[in-house]
């Protein structure tokens, strides 16, 4: 079982808590996920617009509480910097841990640190939240958005060349073309639902979700309540999602990207990571999804894209 992204690293320190103890507060722990069958978490550093220190300080400070809760917690969990590392922490029976960014702020304006994230151990970057960065525009820029910056480019470029996931959630349609014309490599939305069935600026197009899949990418569908339904977000409503993506890319693009603690309100029967996954799982196969299908979309087509991309 594979979940592409939460913001659990940004609000530890917040909430006064711990990856290795299960707490009241926020969403996923390492309790939680080992009682929700989590075999890898992609944890993601968020680095918004709004970020009040140096944004490449603020990221290195985030790394450093995340491979200090690796060390409290190593009879557990595990960074993971490749396939191999992952097979090796499953034989194990440990969590693995994928390390990412969300925020194209991060670099500070400059390919090169794409390069020093990348021999920290970052295997993703989210190339922008909401709103504009040196990258490219992020949805909430609307019908003025554009696409992406000549650093924009250079950096997508730089990614697939080191072998880093490129994640298109957050990105301005625009600036989502532009990707897929300027690289071959799989383009994932690590937490995005489909625009059709509910009309929120952050969810994507049945045209995007054709080009995802038609890269070899993989879509996570997320939690989110106002991605799932403006009115009545449920699990089945979410198993909606997960059929259309279905009907417009096939199987093998579909995922799930939690974006636990990165959301003040959760859905019934997706409330946290301990329950959130088995519950989907138990809905597909009511559903009519037969097990090898099951399989693809609550892990294995995320684990084939990170073989592909990050070797």
């Amino acid at each position: 079982m594979v979940d592409a992204h939460c913001d659990t690293l940004t609000v530890l320190s917040q909430q006064n808590r711990t990856l290795g103890v299960q707490s009241s507060r926020g969403h996923l722990d390492l309790p939680r996920l080992r009682k929700g069958g989590i075999d890898v978490q992609f944890f993601a550093i968020f680095v918004g617009p709004e970020c009040n220190t140096n944004p490449v300080d603020y990221t290195n400070e985030i790394i450093t509480l995340f491979k200090k809760e690796i060390n409290m917690n190593r009879s557990l969990i595990e960074h993971v910097r490749c396939y191999g590392d992952i097979e090796n922490t499953l034989q194990k029976k440990k969590t693995s841990a994928v390390l990412t960014i969300e925020g194209g702020e991060a670099l500070n304006g400059k390919v090169e640190q794409l390069d020093v994230y990348y021999n920290l151990g970052v295997r993703g970057l989210t190339l922008t939240w909401n709103g504009r960065n040196e990258l490219a525009d992020g949805v909430g820029m609307g019908p003025e958005a554009t696409g992406l910056t000549q650093l924009g480019r250079q950096v997508v470029q730089r990614m697939a060349a080191l072998g880093m996931m490129i994640d298109v959630s957050h990105l301005a349609e625009p600036g989502f073309w532009d990707v897929i014309r300027e690289v071959k490599t799989p383009v994932s939305a690590t937490h995005s639902n489909c625009r059709q069935l509910c009309d929120h600026p952050r969810n994507l197009t049945d045209e995007q979700i054709k080009a995802i899949a038609e890269s070899g990418g993989v879509i996570g569908v997320t939690y989110v309540p106002q991605f799932i339904d403006a009115n009545k977000p449920s699990i089945d409503r979410l198993l909606d999602h997960i059929d259309h993506i279905y009907k417009i890319g096939g199987i093998s693009c579909i995922g799930l990207g939690s974006d636990f603690d990165g959301i003040d309100f959760t859905t019934e029967g997706l409330h946290d990571a301990s329950v959130a996954v088995p519950n989907i799982e138990r809905a597909l196969s009511k559903r009519g999804y037969k097990a090898g299908k099951i399989e693809k979309i609550i892990g294995n087509n995320w684990l084939r894209l990170f073989k592909e991309v990050c070797g």
